[in-house]
């Protein structure tokens, strides 16, 4: 699943950007109050409508202040549209991609155009001023990172070629959800604002009816696979991708539409599927999922993961993360995610990584060595010795690492860190590894 986006954020983020994106605080405006203009453009600006691509203005957002945007594309409402009736796409230089929206003019203030675009200037700029924890929940959220590993031509082409959402919105289960991110969907799709998904099979529909149709006729009531996992009302089903590649393919097109530089496979046969599911009476209905190779020469145990929207902040990132650790364990193997990481999937990993090492130093008096935590965890070296590097928690005296844990500095890391989010109860994983099934 190529590129590894993990949408699960902290969970004390673990998706504020679901929160952001279905309305949640903006930062304040520094206390000025600024009124944009009405929607009839003066007489001044008429004649320079529609407005170009790459054309810097202030738009009202969702909270009705004005954002600085960038305009991403342009469209006409229908042939015989006048120039001031011209829809824009508009990426907000203050947030992640993930709120790029089709806006109106009557929402942009054209008085504060930049008709002269200079590429050089950092989107980022901004004059708005935040108190550090408003400036750390957008950080956070909205910090647009995880495209390291990407050349700039990459990133360019990656940028163009997503750059406009083609699906605004989704219905799932009994949740209708503002998707984040462009996705492939075959072109037949390409006109549809909204589509409609099994929350079973995940088939796809254009309209409720071909939806309702098809709930009527649809015999599944949880993924297809073996469920290798009950605590409660949780459940988590094994998908293999050989065995069942139209819901692969199905839950890649959905994954996509919420992760932004993931890798879309259509050959899903390399990977399992683990969906994690609240069940009820109706059903088990997927919370959210993570994904691994088969087999992989470089030992990652998570290729893609992701929480959906409307689950998000209960601790199931968490629980994924640790989930795919516990299988490790069953194989005997260390594990790492795949690269590159997001920025949320890189606090998220960060966030366990410390609670789990952290807990293990506060209960271990004597003396543990990486490698000794590398083999009570299944968490790869590299990732224990950047973790603790990160914590100011480790030195290098005569040619080798030495861990420093003062418990004082332990229990202040443990509280930043935040809560550990739900537990796998190993006892009830019921699970045998791929390369034993065969």
């Amino acid at each position: 699943m190529g590129s590894m986006e993990l949408s699960t954020a902290p969970e004390n983020g673990t998706a504020a950007a679901a929160a952001a994106c279905n309305g949640g605080a903006a930062p304040p405006n520094g206390g000025v109050e600024r009124r944009l203009r009405s929607s009839a453009p003066s007489a001044s600006w008429a004649a320079h409508l529609p407005l170009e691509v790459g054309t810097r203005v202030m738009c009202r957002w969702r909270d009705q202040k004005p954002h600085p945007v960038k305009v991403i594309e342009r469209r006409k409402p229908s042939p015989s549209s006048s120039p001031a009736d011209y829809e824009y796409y508009v990426h907000y230089t203050e947030f992640n991609r993930r709120l790029d929206e089709w806006v109106k003019l009557e929402q942009l203030d054209l008085d504060t155009v930049e008709a002269d675009v200079d590429e050089k200037i950092d989107d980022k700029a901004t004059s708005l001023k935040m108190t550090r924890h408003q400036k750390r929940k957008i950080d956070e959220t909205h910090v647009e990172q995880g495209h390291e590993e990407l050349d700039a031509a990459s990133l360019r082409e990656h940028e163009e070629f997503t750059k406009v959402k083609n699906i605004a919105k989704i219905e799932l289960g009994k949740y209708e959800i503002d998707t984040w991110y462009f996705s492939p969907f075959p072109p037949e799709y390409n006109d549809s604002a909204k589509l409609f998904f099994c929350e079973f099979c995940l088939n796809f529909m254009k309209r409720k009816e071909q939806l309702q149709r098809h709930m009527k006729k649809c015999d599944l009531k949880h993924p297809p696979g073996d469920e290798i996992y009950r605590c409660g009302t949780l459940s988590m089903f094994e998908v293999d991708g050989k065995k069942n590649k139209v819901y692969g393919q199905n839950l890649c097109y959905l994954a996509k539409l919420f992760l932004d530089h993931k890798t879309l496979y259509y050959d899903v046969d390399l990977f399992l599927f683990y969906i994690l599911c609240e069940c009820d009476d109706r059903g088990c209905h997927m919370v959210g999922y993570f994904s691994k190779e088969k087999h992989s020469e470089e030992s990652y145990n998570l290729a893609c993961i992701l929480t959906l929207p409307p689950y998000q902040r209960k601790g199931y990132g968490k629980f994924l993360i640790a989930f795919s650790y516990e299988l490790s364990k069953k194989e005997g193997k260390v594990g790492t995610p795949e690269r590159p990481l997001s920025d949320l999937g890189l606090v998220s990993y960060r966030g366990y990584w410390t609670r789990v090492l952290l807990e293990i130093l506060k209960k271990h008096k004597s003396n543990i060595s990486i490698k000794e935590l590398s083999d009570m965890t299944a968490i790869k070296a590299d990732d224990i010795l950047s973790t603790l590097q990160s914590l100011d928690l480790i030195q290098y005296r005569k040619g080798q690492h030495v861990i420093c844990a003062d418990p004082k500095v332990l229990d202040r890391h443990l509280k930043a860190a935040g809560r550990g989010g739900l537990d796998v109860d190993v006892s009830k994983l019921i699970w045998t590894p791929y390369k034993e099934q065969g």
